[in-house]
């Protein structure tokens, strides 16, 4: 039985490590922005979380095709944890061949149409990702595109993974779980939120206080 994967969103090692403890973390992804926000080396970064989960999105900042391909070729010889992550433009098309012929694992980033996520899952991504908290934040439906996505994926067999990306809030999670979103990458403030339900508060405080009584 296949189960949605969880990655965590983010560049900052200490926050994987705390979610790796869960037993429930399957990969992390990065970008430029969040590398930039942790004020760390990125490869130091990509390696140390490389060595907590199974899966590290790592992503080129060339915008030609000959330069994205250098850095394809580097960051996967840094790990083999890494997937190396790849905008969605024609560059990146020619770069997604050339590392599917070469065996290394790609994720396409800034995906938001189901044209783009066919066009990449062809030119051999490994994981695409659909960026729904952009979509909405301009008036449209995220999560209607997970569901276009979804339902052109049953009719073929397509070997790339769907990644909702972009996640905001908890409600994301689940609706990409019954979708059939084969990945959802959660920010650490969301991740945070997932375990929490007020009535499980309440309950666990009931059953302590009436232990307390048969106890005491």
């Amino acid at each position: 039985m296949y189960l949605m994967k969880l990655f965590l969103d983010t560049a900052n090692v200490e926050h994987v490590a705390e979610v790796a403890e869960w037993g429930v973390l399957d990969g992390v992804t990065t970008n430029p922005s969040l590398v930039a926000k942790e004020g760390r080396d990125f490869k130091e970064t990509v390696l140390a979380m490389c060595d907590l989960v199974p899966c590290v999105s790592a992503q080129v900042t060339a915008t030609d095709a000959e330069g994205m391909k250098k850095q394809a070729d580097e960051y996967s010889k840094w790990h083999k944890h890494v997937a190396v992550k790849v905008p969605m433009t024609v560059e990146g098309l020619k770069t997604l061949a050339y590392c599917k012929k070469k065996g290394i694992k790609t994720n396409t980033t800034l995906i938001f149409s189901v044209n783009q996520a066919i066009l990449a899952a062809k030119a051999g991504a490994s994981i695409i990702s659909p960026f729904i908290g952009r979509l909405d934040d301009i008036g449209q439906d995220g999560m209607e595109l997970i569901a276009e996505i979804m339902l052109a994926w049953s009719h073929y067999g397509f070997d790339t993974e769907v990644l909702v990306a972009s996640t905001r809030h908890p409600r994301h999670i689940a609706d990409a779980a019954q979708l059939g979103a084969h990945i959802c990458t959660v920010p650490y403030d969301v991740f945070q939120k997932l375990p929490l339900h007020t009535l499980t508060d309440k309950g666990l405080k009931k059953f302590l206080e009436d232990w307390e009584k048969v106890s005491g």
